[in-house]
């Protein structure tokens, strides 16, 4: 499939099923898109559409089947939105960084395939508002999710990337945003796990 450059051709694009809950167009919303008029959408489809339903089988839909309903709060970047995050500081990292995360259709520097989407459990909202431990989420996933590469939590609504990728990097942790506002003066190990 060619990159679209048509409403008709997005739409396509769009309607692709990436799993029995998730369609493509469930990723591909950008407030940094809408915001900066980028258009955001993947330069590669063929592999943005691979990823996607490895993430979406391997990860998203066994966390929804057992723990809810999920709600997606970013997913897809095109390399052109992510650029602009970065240098506008909306919380993206640089490309190279975000290749095979959440930019789906580039591969990584070592020539791998993956990606990422930033999550909410619903269910767990409840939980996390009454006890701020993001832990019980991230350690649930990590031992029932076996194909997640990483997880960074966030501090609102325990909201967290969770990738999947060819080499997995098996880390849960959380953002340097969420480290420096809930544990300023805490030993880093406390609330970073690399496994």
């Amino acid at each position: 499939m060619r990159s679209p450059k048509s409403v008709d051709g997005l739409t396509k694009l769009g309607r692709v099923r990436l799993s029995d809950s998730f369609f493509m167009r469930d990723f591909l919303f950008s407030e940094i898109s809408q915001i900066e008029g980028v258009s955001n959408i993947p330069d590669n489809p063929d592999l943005a559409i691979e990823v996607g339903k490895m993430l979406c089988s391997e990860v998203l839909e066994p966390i929804q089947e057992k723990l809810g309903r999920i709600s997606i709060r970013s997913a897809f970047r095109s390399a052109a939105v992510n650029q602009i995050g970065n240098e506008k500081k909306y919380n993206c990292a640089s490309n190279e960084a975000n290749y095979a995360g959440h930019i789906w259709d580039h591969l990584d520097s070592d020539g791998c395939k993956g990606a990422t989407a930033c999550i909410v459990v619903n269910s767990f909202i409840p939980y996390y508002e009454e006890t701020g431990n993001w832990q019980a989420l991230a350690w649930w996933i990590h031992d029932n999710i076996p194909n997640y590469a990483d997880l960074e939590f966030y501090p609102k609504y325990a909201a967290f990337n969770i990738s999947w990728h060819e080499k997995p990097k098996k880390y849960m942790g959380l953002s340097q945003i969420t480290r420096r506002s809930y544990h300023e003066g805490q030993n880093e190990k406390e609330s970073i796990k690399p496994l």
